[in-house]
Order: C-alpha cells, then sequence, then structure tokens
C-alpha cells in the first residue's frame, strides 16, 4: 500500500466510532476545490509515503482501544493491495470505513463481496451535468458512479452519501438535485468546504476576498 498520510486517532471520520485514518496516496480525479493536493499523484519519491508497517503496527497496539480504521484518499480503489491490506486489518478485529468517490464499481463490489468493509462514504459530487466540473475531468465517470451507488445499497451495508458545498460551483439547486437523485433512507452529508488548500487558486483567492 502507498500511503501519504496517516492520522493515528479520530472521532469525526467515522460515525459513531473511535477510528485511525490512512490516506492512500494517488487520486483519478482533480476536483477544483480539493484541500489534499499533496495526495493527487500516484508518483512521489517513497521518503515522502507512510509504511504500510506503521500503520498496522499502530493497529496492533491499539487493539481493544480503536474500533476500526478509515481508508480514505487520494481514492483508496486505485491501489492493487487494497483486498491484501483491508484483509489484515480485519483479521486485527477492526472495522474498516472505506471513502470512495465512486469511480471504480467493480473494486468497490469486490471489497463488499469479501466482506473487507463495513462502511462506505462516497463522495457525490454534483448533479450530472455539472459532474465534470467539480471533478475536473473532460468527461466524467457518470455510469460507474451510479453502478457503484446501486452496488452500496445492495451490499445493505453501512454508507453515506457526501457532497461538499463550493457556493462558487454549486448553487441551493444543485444540492437539492442531488438529493433528489439518491436513494431515499440513505443519509446525505453536505461538508463545508475548506478554500484554504483548495488545488484552485482563483477558489483560494475567492474565499480570502470575501
Amino acid at each position: 500500500m502507498r500511503f501519504g498520510g496517516f492520522q493515528p486517532f479520530t472521532l469525526s471520520d467515522y460515525p459513531g466510532r473511535t477510528a485511525a485514518i490512512a490516506f492512500t496516496q494517488g487520486c483519478n480525479f482533480r476536483c477544483p476545490f480539493c484541500h489534499n493536493g499533496a495526495l493527487l499523484p500516484m508518483l512521489v519519491p517513497e521518503e515522502n509515503l507512510v509504511p504500510e508497517s506503521v500503520v498496522l503496527d499502530h493497529l496492533r497496539w491499539r487493539q481493544g482501544k480503536l474500533d476500526g480504521l478509515v481508508v480514505t484518499g487520494g481514492e483508496p480503489t486505485l491501489q492493487p493491495a487494497l483486498p491484501t491490506f483491508l484483509h489484515k486489518v480485519k483479521n486485527m478485529g477492526f472495522l474498516v470505513k472505506l471513502d470512495t468517490n465512486g469511480s471504480n464499481p467493480a473494486i468497490l463490489k469486490a471489497l463488499l463481496d469479501k466482506g473487507l468493509v463495513d462502511f462506505v462514504a462516497m463522495d457525490i459530487k454534483a448533479p450530472s451535468h455539472k459532474y465534470a466540473l467539480l471533478t475536473g475531468l473532460s468527461s466524467a465517470p457518470l455510469e460507474a458512479i451510479e453502478e457503484s451507488i446501486t452496488i452500496i445499497l445492495r451490499s445493505r451495508v453501512e454508507h453515506q452519501f457526501r457532497t461538499t458545498h463550493v457556493s462558487a460551483l454549486l448553487s441551493a439547486t444543485d444540492l437539492q438535485s442531488i438529493a433528489n437523485a439518491l436513494p431515499c433512507g440513505s443519509t446525505h452529508v453536505v461538508q463545508p468546504f475548506r478554500p484554504e488548500h483548495a488545488l484552485v487558486a482563483s477558489l483560494r483567492d475567492a474565499a480570502e476576498s470575501a
């Protein structure tokens, strides 16, 4: 596993649970509002990475004291070693929360079918007509996004869908359109935008001048 960061404790990232957070390196989206720009490149010098052994050793030390591990990114499903890593985490008795952008439904389904994930938080970036803009892509993977939503629902795993409200890019009508398109009964969390480290400088500048 290639980890760009590790946080040994959180009370806010896994609902109702104490957890640690492992940040995977690399993402296939380039969301203009992203506040974790250092995690976007797939290839970075090894000295900038957190060894997998550091994460696993911390979990062994915290067995019986932490409930789970949040695996976020970047985009975790880009990591070929993810299933093997999650097996190790589950074998130590920890719950696993996976944060994903939903772009790799086949990987997501495989993880859920194998019982390697206990909670999924999937980002819904925008209504369909704005998805390319909010992901920084020339063409948004809308079919993959829809498939991932269906997979999560069919798995019956605990889950939530999340949208970061960037007021310069998403209107109140856009947020309502997202909520209306999501499955009835699923939790939709609207997250505040953190402009200070936004990937696109104009979003940072607009916040500073506001």
